[in-house]
């Protein structure tokens, strides 16, 4: 039903990675009838005879090699696929087997593996060596033994990207030594899961720091979520002066320690957000080409020692030290000095595209309804004042609220922008609210107007 030449132009691009589509690969009869057709004949009996249902469709009768357009492994998504041929763990088995072995024939190449839950070792399959040389890109989990990454060290020593979920506690040695031998690993990431809670022993993640090390040179992309304290990390990270994006916690690193890191290609920087000093001192000793700042975002710490100050120098660094700035995450609170600091990053900034400004007054005893409004007016009257014309997208969060009268104010002057407003306030959704908001919306003022919980209108990833 489609034109032959659009069919033949696409078939290669949506075969290249025929697993990581948002479908239900268990309903997926024909993929599997189509991969199963490639086997022989008398792999194919063989199957039967073990009870396994094969379609009846042959590899003659297919219009296109599809296998041949693949460079990718799923290991989850094949074995849910191959669930479609026997619910039995022995056929699972058989047919994985005869399928990678397939995979290791067929493909040209391999550049992308997820091998989390794998069973077999399926570098050592015929074939398997030259596949695994052009590999691009790992993602895997720490439950797998150490034997796999073993064998995948003496294949693939150019991975670009490797990314682990650390579910088990484990000597990481297999990892540590894959790592190591990496001579082109440009992004690396490690996210421990927050239902770890004992680690493998003290300075548990040393082993996968000192891997890093030896590429510290070439890593441009660095994300680390550790629950668990590692010193090595102090001595680690300030080593590694080629990264353009930087995702990890601070919290135990002193103010020395802090200094040394130096990151003068630094491009996106992402860290707790109740580690606005530390970030302050990454801003400052950035090399000015930085285009995205995000928090990572718990339940806000409300005793944050030296809060105001902290946030302060945070908001000033920014406008002196981020001239290229397009996304950005703000929290402080509503008092002049940071008003003002504000008013300046916006004269300083004017590549923003996407604003997140969380208020949090720090008063306590003295937040009102009427300061929780009057905190928006100030907000807003500073917006409004901005010669800012490249943002899209502003999200309000914390301790604020606009009137009906001042966000008329604001949508009016901000004619033109086509904005899209996120805010973690249900308050917006009553019907004066929704009125106004549709009025402007129908104008082209407003894109989108939505209210969402506090930890997606803070997510700058949503």
């Amino acid at each position: 039903m489609v034109n032959r030449l659009w069919c033949e132009t696409m078939i290669p691009v949506l075969w290249r990675n025929p697993w990581c589509y948002d479908i239900n690969y268990k309903n997926k009869n024909y993929l599997f009838a189509i991969i199963a057709s490639y086997l022989s004949d008398h792999i194919k009996e063989f199957l039967k005879r073990q009870g396994i249902h094969l379609p009846p469709l042959s590899y003659q009768s297919l219009l296109f090699d599809y296998l041949s357009f693949c460079r990718s492994i799923n290991i989850n998504t094949v074995n849910t696929i191959i669930s479609i041929g026997s619910s039995l763990a022995y056929n699972k088995f058989l047919l994985q087997q005869e399928f990678y072995g397939l995979f290791m024939k067929k493909f040209p190449e391999l550049k992308y593996l997820d091998m989390k839950s794998i069973k077999h070792q399926i570098f050592y399959f015929p074939g398997a060596r030259l596949r695994f040389e052009s590999l691009c890109e790992l993602k895997c989990d720490t439950t797998i033994n150490s034997s796999y990454f073993y064998g995948l060290a003496q294949l693939c020593q150019y991975i670009q990207k490797i990314i682990i979920l650390n579910i088990a506690p484990n000597d990481y040695h297999g990892i540590a030594k894959l790592i190591g031998v990496q001579k082109n690993l440009k992004y690396f990431e490690w996210k421990d899961d927050h239902d770890l809670y004992v680690p493998a022993g003290p300075d548990s993640y040393k082993e996968i720091l000192l891997a890093l090390e030896k590429n510290a040179n070439i890593i441009n992309h660095l994300n680390i979520s550790f629950i668990f304290i590692d010193r090595t990390l102090q001595k680690v990270l300030p080593k590694l002066l080629k990264l353009k994006t930087l995702i990890t916690n601070f919290s135990t690193f002193n103010e020395e320690q802090l200094k040394m890191c130096v990151y003068h290609d630094l491009e996106v920087f992402k860290i707790d957000h109740f580690n606005l000093k530390a970030a302050s001192i990454i801003i400052e000793n950035s090399g000015g080409h930085l285009k995205k700042i995000s928090f990572e975002l718990y339940e806000f710490e409300e005793n944050a020692y030296n809060f105001i100050e902290d946030s302060l120098i945070f908001i000033r660094n920014i406008h002196k030290n981020c001239p290229s700035i397009e996304y950005l995450s703000l929290i402080f609170s509503p008092i002049k000095e940071h008003f003002s600091e504000f008013e300046n990053l916006l004269k300083a900034c004017l590549n923003l595209k996407s604003l997140l400004l969380i208020i949090f007054d720090h008063t306590y005893n003295e937040v009102t309804h009427e300061n929780i409004l009057k905190h928006g007016e100030n907000l807003l009257k500073i917006l409004i004042n901005s010669t800012q014309t490249n943002i899209k997208e502003i999200r309000f969060c914390g301790d604020l609220q606009f009137s009906l009268e001042v966000l008329e104010e604001f949508l009016e002057k901000w004619e033109g922008h086509d904005l899209s407003i996120l805010t973690s306030n249900s308050v917006y959704e009553g019907d004066n609210y929704k009125k106004l908001i549709n009025k402007y919306k129908n104008d082209g003022v407003i894109k989108d107007f939505r209210c969402e919980s506090f930890m997606n209108a803070a997510n700058m990833e949503l």
